[in-house]
C-alpha cells in the first residue's frame, strides 16, 4: 500500500511542477529569463538550449540582454528567437542581444489570464486522474487480500489529503501567475 501513496504523491508532485514550469514560460509585462528555456539555438549543427550558450540576464524589468560567449553565434540566436513564439524582435548590436518588452495591452494581459487559468485546470484534471488511478490501485489491493478494507479506506483517506494539498498548490500559483499577468 505504502508504494500506491509514494507513486500517487510523485505524480501529484509532477503535475504541480509542470504546471509552474509553463507558468514560468508564459510572458507577462515582465521580462523574465525563463521565457528563453525551451528556445534552442543551431550551435555547430547542434540543437543546443540557449542558456548553453550564452548569459542571459535581465538588467531592467523591461529588458533582457543575452550574450554570447562565442560572437559567431549571435546571428543563430537572433534567428531562434525569431522563430520562437513568443512574438518578440531582438536588437543585435554586433555584440549582445537586447530584447525590450512592450507593455502588455489590457486585451492580451485578459487573454493570458485566460490560458493560465486553463492550465491550471489541466492540472487539476491531472492531479483528479492520479487520485483515481490509485484508489483504484487500493480497490486491487483489496480484493486480492493484499491490504484489509480499513487499510484500503485509511489509503483512501491520505490520498484524499494529497490531492487536496496539490489542489491548493495548483490554486495559488495560479492565483500568483494571474496577480503577476494582470498588474500593470
Amino acid at each position: 500500500m505504502q508504494n500506491v501513496l509514494d507513486n500517487c504523491e510523485s505524480r501529484m508532485g509532477k503535475c504541480v511542477s509542470a504546471l509552474e514550469a509553463e507558468y514560468a514560460g508564459m510572458r507577462t509585462g515582465r521580462a523574465s529569463a525563463a521565457l528563453f528555456d525551451k528556445i534552442k539555438v543551431d550551435y555547430y549543427g547542434t540543437e543546443t538550449p540557449l542558456n548553453q550558450v550564452a548569459s542571459i540576464s535581465s538588467p531592467e524589468a523591461r529588458l533582457i540582454v543575452i550574450q554570447p560567449w562565442d560572437k559567431s553565434v549571435l546571428s543563430a540566436i537572433e534567428k531562434a528567437i525569431q522563430k520562437s513564439e513568443l512574438g518578440i524582435n531582438p536588437s543585435n548590436d554586433g555584440k549582445l542581444i537586447r530584447i525590450a518588452f512592450p507593455p502588455l495591452t489590457e486585451d492580451r494581459r485578459k487573454e493570458l489570464a485566460k490560458a493560465a487559468k486553463a492550465s491550471a485546470e489541466g492540472a487539476r484534471v491531472a492531479i483528479r486522474n492520479v487520485r483515481r488511478d490509485a484508489m483504484e490501485e487500493l480497490k486491487k489491493l483489496q480484493k486480492a487480500g493484499d491490504i484489509s478494507e480499513d487499510e484500503q479506506k485509511d489509503g483512501e483517506a491520505k490520498i484524499q489529503k494529497m490531492t487536496d494539498k496539490a489542489i491548493a498548490q495548483v490554486a495559488s500559483t495560479a492565483e500568483a501567475k494571474e496577480k503577476e499577468i494582470m498588474e500593470i
